[in-house]
């Protein structure tokens, strides 16, 4: 038997096929399923973040007016992990979102989220003039931050004035953000799919989004309040906007350049064993098992 007081992690790219190793393993051994996702977090979503069928903890948890973040989304993993742990189950953590997988693995010390409002105006001031009056102010009031953001990386400069508001500085990223340093003994487990297979399942998905009521989610979804960290959903505008083959097309575009991204977050993990994604699920959970059975 593997370690009874270890955690088992998962992850990959979008459309790597880590839901489903996650969820033959749960048929293996006892275990809990809990979610490393910064969109699946969000109520009345299924189809557009692709939520597991199986049940998994930190899925649906939040409403859409929402302001999610990492912040607010660890002590709610450490807790799941830790209740998981204490009723002798192991903690399975899939993840698609890197930084969440990591808090939901280890103790970081994350800024404070802004305050309510606070978000929203400083995307409007970007927005004003793509980022020229938001990026001066930033170099008024912290200049070592506009010094590392550039101009056009909206994100990161609305993140770096929220921060200064608080009088508080955006970070570097730390090249010490993946260590080995984790909460509880864990194993820790990359799918690698090849970018042109990746291409094709992307838009087989894409695809079958538009075919299972994409739509009529996105435009439940406008119809309401919606925080500026739900916007950010991969095809909300594009599942209204455009007839169904435009919108299958426009949204795989956008997934294969977040899972170039989540690529790049899998390979900075100095712990992780990297799995060939091709093969057939049942093999990929039985070699992550005989991997945590020799720990």
């Amino acid at each position: 038997m593997h370690n009874p007081d270890a955690v088992i992690a998962v992850f990959g790219p979008t459309a790597s096929g880590k839901s489903a190793v996650a969820a033959e393993l749960a048929l293996r051994i006892d275990a809990v399923l809990l979610a490393a996702d910064a969109m699946q977090v969000y109520k009345g979503v299924p189809i557009l973040t692709n939520q597991p069928e199986e049940h998994t903890e930190l899925v649906a948890i939040w409403p859409l007016d929402h302001e999610a973040s990492v912040g607010s989304y660890a002590p709610l993993a450490h807790a799941a992990v830790d209740r998981a742990l204490a009723a002798g189950r192991t903690p399975i953590v899939v993840g698609g979102t890197g930084l969440y997988l990591r808090a939901a693995l280890a103790e970081l010390d994350i800024p404070p989220p802004a305050p309510p409002g606070a978000r929203e105006r400083l995307e409007n001031l970007y927005d004003e003039d793509a980022g020229r009056t938001a990026h001066a102010r930033l170099a008024e009031t912290d200049p070592v931050a506009a010094g590392s953001v550039h101009v056009n990386d909206r994100r990161r400069v609305v993140r770096a004035l929220e921060l200064a508001e608080l009088g508080l500085t955006l970070r570097p990223e730390a090249p010490t953000l993946w260590t080995e340093e984790t909460r509880h003994p864990t194993l820790l487990v990359g799918l690698d799919v090849d970018a042109s297979r990746l291409t094709e399942r992307i838009a087989e998905r894409s695809t079958e989004m538009m075919a299972r009521g994409a739509r009529q989610e996105a435009q439940a979804v406008l119809a309401g309040p919606v925080s500026s960290t739900a916007m950010r959903m991969i095809g909300l505008r594009e599942a209204t906007e455009l007839d169904d083959a435009e919108a299958a097309a426009a949204i795989a575009a956008m997934t294969r350049r977040y899972a170039t991204y989540q690529r790049k977050w899998m390979r900075r993990i100095p712990t992780i064993h990297l799995l060939d994604g091709r093969a057939p699920v049942g093999e990929l959970a039985d070699e992550v098992l005989e991997m945590a059975r020799s720990r």
